[in-house]
C-alpha cells in the first residue's frame, strides 16, 4: 500500500508532521529543518568522541576543545618542517633543487636545511671518491697501489679490446679509465647516462690514439704517452659536455697482439730481436775497426811526413856538402881530390870484409892474413 494512505500520517520513519512527540524521527532522527536540533547533537556526539580519543573531553559533554585541533596540527606542522635537515659529509656536496629545479648547491660539510618535501628535495653525491671504469675486460679489483691497478678473474671482452694501429695491424687493449665527480650540479644533470658517457667516450679516444701508432712503439716504449694522450682528449671532450666529471688516471692494463696470432707475432718480434743484435755487433766492429783505421792512416800520414823532411833535409845537406867540397876543390885540387879518393875509399871498404896480406911472412909458418872483420866484431861484442 502506498506511505501516504497511512492512516496514522506516518512515513516509513515516522511521522513527517513534525511535533515532539517519538512519531516526529527521520531515518537519523529528527525530520524537522531546522539544524539546531537533532542533527546538531549528532555531530557534538562525534566531536566528543573525537575529545576523548585525545584526552580532551569533559565529564560533563560539550564540544572538543579547539586548542586540541590547533595543536594537532601545528605537531604535525612542526615535523613536516623538520624534515627539511639534513647532514653533508666531507666527501659529498649536496644539490638542492625546487620543484625539480636546482637551486643551488652546497659544498661546504655539516648541516643544511631546505624546504620540505615536496617544495624542495636534496640529493648528496660523494665527489671524491674515485670510481674505475674497466674497457676491454672485467674483473675484480684485487689491489689498488697509488694509481697502480691489479685484478683478478679477467675476463676479455674483444669487441671492446680489439683496435687497429696506424700501420693497420690489430691489438688487444685493456685499459682503466679512473674518475671522479668535480661539479655535482652538472654531473647529476647535464648528461643522462655519466658513466656510460665516459665509457663510450674513453673507448673511442682509444681508438683513436692507437690509430695514429705503430704497434711496435705500442707494445713497448709509447705506453705512457699513449696514457697521456688518451686522458688529455677524454677530459677535454667531457669537458665539452660540461659532464662535470674529472678524469684521474688512464691505466693500461694489456697491450697484446690478438690471441690466434700471438705465435706469429712472437715469431717476427725475434726475428726483429735478432736483427737488432746483429745491427749492434755490426755496430760495435764498426766502432772498433774505425778509429783503428784512422790510427794507422794518421801513423802512415805522421810517417810519411817524417821521412818527408828527412830526405828534403838529407838531400840539402849533401848540397851543402858538395858545395863546400867544390869550393875547396877549386882552391887545392891536388889535395881535395886525394881526400875524396881516401874518402871514397873509406866508405866502400867500410861495407865489405877485409883481409891483410902480408907476403913477407909466407914461409915462416904463420898465417899470411889478418882478418880484420873477425877482430872488429870481438872487440864490439867484449864492449857490450
Amino acid at each position: 500500500m502506498s506511505w501516504n494512505n497511512n492512516s496514522n500520517g506516518k512515513g516509513p520513519w515516522g511521522d513527517r508532521r513534525g511535533g515532539n512527540n517519538g512519531g516526529s524521527r527521520g531515518p537519523w532522527g529528527n525530520g524537522n529543518s531546522n539544524r539546531s536540533g537533532g542533527g546538531g547533537d549528532e555531530f557534538d556526539a562525534f566531536m566528543r568522541k573525537l575529545s576523548d580519543f585525545f584526552g580532551g573531553g569533559s565529564k560533563g559533554g560539550g564540544t572538543p576543545s579547539k586548542k586540541i585541533i590547533f595543536f594537532i596540527i601545528l605537531g604535525l606542522l612542526v615535523v613536516w618542517l623538520a624534515s627539511g635537515f639534513y647532514r653533508v659529509q666531507p666527501e659529498e656536496h649536496a644539490v638542492i633543487l625546487r620543484f625539480g629545479e636546482w637551486n643551488r648547491t652546497q659544498v661546504e660539510s655539516g648541516l643544511g636545511y631546505h624546504l620540505p618535501y615536496p617544495i624542495e628535495t636534496v640529493e648528496k653525491p660523494n665527489v671524491t671518491f674515485q670510481r674505475r671504469i674497466e674497457i676491454g675486460f672485467r674483473g675484480n679489483l684485487a689491489d689498488r697501489r697509488g694509481s697502480q691497478l691489479s685484478y683478478t678473474g679477467i675476463r676479455d671482452v674483444e669487441k671492446e679490446s680489439l683496435m687497429l694501429t696506424g700501420d693497420e695491424n690489430i691489438i688487444d687493449i685493456d685499459f682503466v679509465v679512473v674518475w671522479s665527480i668535480s661539479d655535482a650540479k652538472a654531473f647529476l644533470y647535464n648528461i643522462r647516462d655519466p658513466e656510460g658517457t665516459i665509457k663510450k667516450v674513453s673507448e673511442s679516444i682509444m681508438r683513436e690514439v692507437i690509430g695514429q701508432t705503430d704497434i711496435q712503439p705500442a707494445l713497448t716504449q709509447a705506453r705512457t704517452q699513449i696514457e697521456a694522450r688518451t686522458k688529455e682528449l677524454v677530459q677535454k671532450t667531457l669537458d665539452s659536455y660540461e659532464s662535470g666529471v674529472m678524469v684521474e688516471t688512464v691505466q693500461l692494463q694489456k697491450v697484446d697482439p690478438p690471441g690466434p696470432v700471438v705465435d706469429a707475432f712472437n715469431e717476427v718480434q725475434r726475428a726483429r730481436a735478432d736483427r737488432e743484435r746483429l745491427r749492434n755487433e755490426a755496430e760495435a766492429y764498426r766502432n772498433d775497426i774505425i778509429p783503428r783505421a784512422r790510427g794507422q792512416a794518421e801513423q802512415l800520414i805522421q810517417e810519411a811526413e817524417a821521412y818527408r823532411e828527412q830526405v828534403i833535409s838529407q838531400a840539402e845537406g849533401d848540397a851543402s856538402r858538395f858545395e863546400a867540397v867544390l869550393k875547396s876543390y877549386k882552391q887545392a885540387k891536388e889535395v881535395t881530390a886525394k881526400r875524396l879518393y881516401l874518402e871514397t875509399l873509406e866508405t866502400v871498404f867500410s861495407n865489405v870484409n877485409k883481409v891483410i896480406v902480408d907476403d913477407k911472412i909466407g914461409g915462416s909458418g904463420l898465417v899470411p892474413f889478418l882478418p880484420v872483420n873477425d877482430l872488429q866484431k870481438k872487440q864490439g861484442n867484449k864492449s857490450q
